[in-house]
């Protein structure tokens, strides 16, 4: 028992010194572990800074989505047309643009020209002829009326045929060739750029052909130089092609369409003319015969 108690009491040292060390042993596994786990919670925080920005990224790219919806200019439009075109080119489209002003110009004014007399003939035929006598009638009419001059010619006809070289014509006759005058003014004034409208319409798409061949070459020579067909080489040649080709087709068909239309209104408005100049023709005639007689009794 005390050999036991001995053995108990000579290990205690060695009891104390091994607990020591278990204690210092533990301290550092305590102090190891501690840095280890901040460095855990660092790496942790920036995942999950980097978590925010993994969140908003697709922001960027929708802003980018946005500027790409851009109207983006036409490379192969009329600009270009102008500005990449030579002199051809420009000859062709200035030609072109110099037929439709002048085609619409004609148009409208030879509209209002026609409907002017128009109104003219209709104001003549309601209070004219309820006159007691040319010079009434010829009162009542407007100082610029078409149909005035016919009666102002006709009445300076009777009242100047008798002279030295008039008097050797009929009556009949001067008068007729008077208001014949008269009535070809009007329709020289009618007929003014109608022949302008007729060349436009039967030339125009040749001037635009021109410009579509002219197109044509330039799509070839711009293959020739690339040594393939690729589109974006030859699409700007072919789409000045193009677009001559309907800048004619557009001064012309006006153009046609434009001279049909007034050259019917004008046989409507001329055909009144010749009737009102008829119908002068009739009363100055029949009055010079009713005056001939009293002039002879006289």
């Amino acid at each position: 028992m005390k050999t036991t108690f001995s053995s108990f009491v000579k290990l205690l040292p060695a009891l104390a010194l091994a607990a020591v060390l278990m204690a210092g042993t533990a301290a550092q596994v305590v102090a190891q572990e501690t840095p280890a786990a901040a460095p855990a919670d660092a790496a942790a925080a920036p995942a999950a800074s980097t978590e925010t920005p993994a969140a908003e990224a697709p922001a960027a790219p929708a802003a980018a989505s946005t500027a790409t919806q851009e109207e983006v200019k036409n490379p192969y439009g009329l600009d270009n047309l102008w500005s990449s075109g030579d002199f051809l080119s420009h000859s062709t489209i200035i030609v072109l643009s110099i037929m439709a002003i002048g085609t619409w110009y004609i148009l409208i004014m030879r509209l209002v020209d026609q409907t002017i007399l128009l109104r003219q003939a209709a104001t003549a035929q309601k209070s004219f002829w309820a006159a007691g006598s040319l010079k009434e009638g010829l009162a009542k009419l407007e100082a610029n009326s078409a149909f005035r001059s016919i009666v102002d010619d006709g009445l300076k006809a009777t009242e100047h045929h008798e002279g030295k070289l008039t008097d050797t014509v009929d009556l009949n006759e001067w008068v007729t060739m008077s208001l014949s005058r008269s009535t070809d003014a009007i329709n020289a004034r009618l007929q003014g750029g109608l022949s302008f409208l007729a060349s436009v319409g039967s030339t125009a798409p040749f001037v635009g052909l021109l410009g579509t061949v002219w197109g044509i070459y330039h799509a070839l020579i711009a293959i020739g130089i690339a040594g393939q067909a690729s589109i974006d080489k030859i699409a700007g040649p072919v789409g000045e092609a193009l677009i001559m080709t309907a800048f004619g087709l557009i001064v012309a068909v006006p153009a046609v369409l434009g001279y049909n239309f007034l050259v019917r209104r004008n046989k409507v408005a001329l055909e009144r003319v010749r009737n009102f100049a008829a119908d002068i023709h009739a009363v100055l005639l029949s009055g010079a015969r009713a005056a001939a007689p009293a002039r002879a009794r006289a």
